[in-house]
């Protein structure tokens, strides 16, 4: 999973990304102080990995990652080259999702790129740079596709499409918005790579004041809430400040620390959860003497395909999975407990894996 941090310039976009993967991403009270997208690559935090690595006695623990792209801050214009303009968004194109920072504090020591705090604003200025950019992209196809069908009519279902889209667009909807019954039409969608069709993750920026109580008391935070909710994006709250502040500190003190604050968990934490809700994704783990791993998959995909996350020769040779769900092998402290209590179950090809199976495939190639 890629995720990318965007947001207007002094937001705290590099703060957060220095918390979350101790990168050395320069933080600087200007404009455009990162110029190339800076990335780090996270462990997903998951105890499960710590119980199985125990049980089996692992040589080795492989949790799975999520990697982040601290991108540019934008401007107005971008879409018309204004700032780093097209840089930024070439960078955006290459992302699974988008974090987009939203500054919900107040400070008179940290300037703000349009003069005064502002959410909504902020969050409509990136958006339109957006829509923008895809806009162009949607006229040139559509104009191109146009012409094509005269000789072929079987173009005129994307024309219709991409008709729909460049009307979403002028209205200013985002097209990850749009609906689409037919798989077929939103897998030509997908193909179109469209930076307001990536799910948007808003990352709250408040200050210690407000990070207790989650940002209920904070109207930015509500105003952020209400335009995520119309466009059915995640919200998580954060402090960047006292991320960065933690971000060295080992598990125990890290703990304190949060607990003093009345804080549960830290920033890290609760943005992979809604990456995680967002993107649709869960966990399933692998475990034995050699390694204990946690795999990343669609919620939906079925056991031959799990399989192939491995290794493709798994799913080319699948012949069934056995699965234990690992509160039942937590519980137990081994899988020959857990076998003669009848929990290890043996599945076909149509089972669909869920978060936190334990499975051992079968496979002959």
């Amino acid at each position: 999973m890629k995720l990318g941090i965007v947001g207007l310039p002094n937001v705290g976009k590099s703060t957060l990304f220095n918390s979350m993967t101790l990168g050395k991403a320069e933080a600087a009270n200007y404009p455009f102080c990162t110029i190339d997208p800076n990335i780090g690559v996270v462990a997903v935090p998951d105890k499960r990995l710590d119980r199985l690595t125990q049980m089996y006695n692992s040589a080795k623990t492989t949790p799975a990652v999520i990697e982040f792209v601290d991108i540019a801050g934008l401007v107005k214009g971008a879409s018309k080259g204004e700032g780093l303009g097209n840089k930024f968004l070439s960078h955006i194109r290459e992302v699974d999702a988008i974090v987009h920072v939203v500054r919900c504090f107040v400070d008179p020591n940290v300037i703000h790129v349009d003069g005064n705090i502002n959410p909504t604003r902020d969050i409509e200025t990136i958006n339109l740079e957006l829509i923008f950019s895809d806009m162009e992209i949607i006229e040139r196809r559509l104009s191109k596709t146009t012409k094509a069908m005269m000789g072929n009519k079987a173009l005129k279902k994307e024309v219709d499409i991409l008709t729909k889209i460049k009307e979403s667009l002028e209205a200013g909807t985002p097209v990850r918005m749009l609906e689409f019954e037919d798989p077929d039409d939103r897998a030509f969608v997908n193909s179109l790579d469209l930076l307001t069709d990536k799910p948007v993750l808003y990352a709250a920026n408040v200050s210690e004041d407000d990070l207790a109580d989650d940002g209920e008391s904070n109207e930015n935070v509500k105003a952020v809430r209400e335009l995520a909710k119309k466009e059915g994006s995640e919200v998580f709250v954060l402090c960047a400040k006292i991320e960065e502040e933690i971000s060295e500190l080992d598990n125990d003190e890290k703990a304190e620390f949060l607990a003093d604050l009345g804080v549960k968990g830290s920033g890290l934490d609760r943005l992979i959860k809604a990456s995680y809700k967002l993107l649709g994704l869960i966990s399933f783990l692998t475990s034995g003497p050699d390694e204990t791993r946690a795999w990343t998959i669609k919620n939906g995909t079925k056991a031959p395909q799990a399989a192939g996350k491995i290794h493709t020769d798994f799913e080319r040779g699948f012949i069934r999975a056995e699965v234990v769900p690992f509160a039942d092998l937590d519980r137990l402290g081994s899988m020959n407990a857990a076998k003669e209590q009848g929990l290890v179950r043996s599945e076909g090809k149509d089972y669909v894996v869920k978060d936190g199976d334990v499975i051992l495939f079968r496979f002959n190639v």
